[in-house]
């Protein structure tokens, strides 16, 4: 992809007809800043908890709000900048259930994250692990970010002035914020949580009193009931999450941040005590949840749906990207299965977009899987579906790549490691998700006699075929088969082939698979199959 290629895509005109959901919001982000200094950075924002280890809905929310801010660097060439905030600060309210050491971190329930010693012992704390780790995959994204600690921003004075704000409206922040809390959490609520000197742990308890001049909240301690003063400022204190997140968005001046769906009365609540601090508060957009294969929200104390590490030991980075950018306010199952269809579709939306004059190129897909980058879209183009290498594997029992390199050479000869590194990651990634994903599952089942008159008639019919026959006409020829015998629904004749000669319940185009594995093979399988042999 040339420099000249680039220009040409985010030329005028299209940028003004992209429907790319990326350029809608920066477009509503405009309207925004009309009514701000033309000389402000406009400031995006992510914001995460490292209660847990980060899932891909965390790598998820920072992906689509740097494209956001892409797309409006393009329209508007302002500066701006993405800020990821981790709310390590926060006080550890459970031991999430995949972590080790559980017995030990239990005993520091309460205390700030960055407080809660390391389960994996690679860091001083459980907070400065989890954001190591979220840090290292968006770093291997490429993104430009800076990363903002709460615990540092708390102690270093980043947010004293505004903490003083709040301190300021105490009051009307309190009385904006009680109506939406049940009786007993009204009796103790206030926008100051102390960090207790002794225990250290983050303390939700009754304010008794506020001092504006002095900038301090005291309060009861929970132990002998002395009257304790601390200051707002300083790290002493941090803020309910809604207060701290209003607080937040004046302090880092952010003009865009988006949030999940679960979340929109928070924003809606947030908002309000932002305009109490005298603040405007962000644009953004509520996206669809991420749910586990039973439809349950994904939740970093659970460990259900996905970790970034297990999509990237099955599937390519390109793959999680193009499954990250489809429609955001549509739910999606994040589970292994959507793996192989995120691959196979990202390869789809490739070879499209090689083929595709710039002003539809501009709505591809592909363009923000490769950050909006045109010069980094890869040449080189997968002639094989991940799909079908997972069934290759599946019917060699591959152990290693080398195995379906010898059927690939056949297949597409001219293509080799050295010349198509991608088709190379996919080749070694469906090794692995076959032995781990595919393979303890299999199970193969023997042809009924319909089943077995239709299989001897396959074989057949491959016979008269040479070892070069096309895809499409060995389609044909299996597509026959399955009418000939009387199948009304086609489907329920492919499902059989899937099941007695793959031993799963789906499998690929059998045209391209028998044309890939080998028709002479194919025969053999076939034999094997009838004979009882396949296991």
């Amino acid at each position: 992809m040339t420099k000249s290629s680039k220009i040409n895509i985010f030329n005028q005109n299209n940028l003004d007809n992209c429907n790319a959901w990326p350029f809608q919001e920066a477009r509503r982000l405009i309207e925004r800043i009309k009514k701000l200094p033309e000389d402000k950075t406009i400031i995006f924002e992510t914001g995460y908890g490292p209660s847990g280890l980060p899932h891909i809905g965390t790598f998820c929310e920072v992906f689509r709000t740097n494209l956001v801010r892409k797309a409006f660097t393009l329209i508007t060439n302002r500066p701006s900048k993405l800020i990821c905030f981790s709310d390590d600060m926060d006080g550890l309210r459970k031991v999430p259930t995949n972590v080790p050491n559980q017995e030990t971190m239990s005993k520091f329930i309460g205390q700030p994250l960055t407080q809660v010693p390391d389960p994996f012992d690679t860091h001083n704390s459980f907070g400065e692990h989890n954001n190591s780790r979220l840090r290292s995959f968006l770093d291997s994204f490429d993104f430009e970010y800076e990363f903002l600690s709460a615990t540092e921003c708390y102690k270093s004075g980043t947010f004293d002035k505004t903490l003083l704000k709040v301190l300021e409206k105490y009051d009307e922040i309190k009385n904006t914020v009680m109506p939406t809390l049940g009786e007993e959490r009204r009796k103790t609520y206030s926008p100051f949580l102390p960090i207790c000197k002794n225990t250290g742990k983050v303390l939700e308890v009754s304010i008794i009193e506020t001092d504006q001049k002095n900038g301090t909240v005291s309060y009861l301690d929970p132990i002998n009931q002395e009257k304790i003063t601390v200051p707002v400022t300083g790290g002493s204190c941090k803020l309910q999450w809604k207060c701290d997140w209003a607080m937040r968005w004046s302090a880092l001046g952010v003009d865009y941040e988006m949030a999940g769906k679960d979340l929109i009365d928070s924003v809606t609540l947030s908002s309000k005590i932002n305009r109490k601090i005298d603040s405007i508060p962000p644009e953004g957009f509520n996206y669809e949840l991420f749910l586990d294969e039973n439809g349950e929200k994904i939740s970093k104390s659970k460990g259900n749906g996905l970790t970034i590490e297990e999509w990237l030991k099955y599937g390519p980075q390109e793959s999680l990207s193009y499954f990250m950018y489809g429609n955001p306010k549509r739910a999606k199952k994040l589970y292994f299965d959507v793996i192989p269809k995120s691959v196979d579709e990202y390869i789809k939306h490739l070879q499209s977009f090689g083929n595709q004059v710039d002003e539809d190129r501009i709505n591809n897909p592909i363009l923000y899987v490769h950050n909006a980058e045109p010069q980094k879209i890869p040449n080189n183009e997968s002639p094989l579906t991940f799909s079908l290498l997972l069934n290759l594997a599946s019917v060699c029992h591959a152990e290693g790549p080398e195995i379906l390199w010898g059927y690939i050479d056949k297949y597409a000869p001219g293509i080799s490691h050295s010349n198509n590194k991608f088709l190379e990651k996919l080749v070694s990634f469906a090794v692995i998700y076959y032995n781990d994903m595919i393979k303890p599952n299999k199970a193969y089942r023997s042809p009924n006699e319909k089943e077995q008159n239709a299989l001897m008639q396959l074989i057949e019919g491959l016979k008269t075929l040479s070892e070069d026959s096309l895809s499409d006409e060995i389609q044909k020829l299996v597509f026959l088969i399955g009418k000939e015998n009387e199948y009304e629904n086609l489907r329920d004749w492919f499902k059989s082939l899937y099941e007695i000669l793959l031993g799963q319940s789906d499998g690929p185009r059998m045209g391209s698979f028998i044309s890939l594995y080998g028709i002479a093979e194919t025969v053999d399988l076939i034999q094997n199959a009838i004979n009882g042999e396949l296991k």
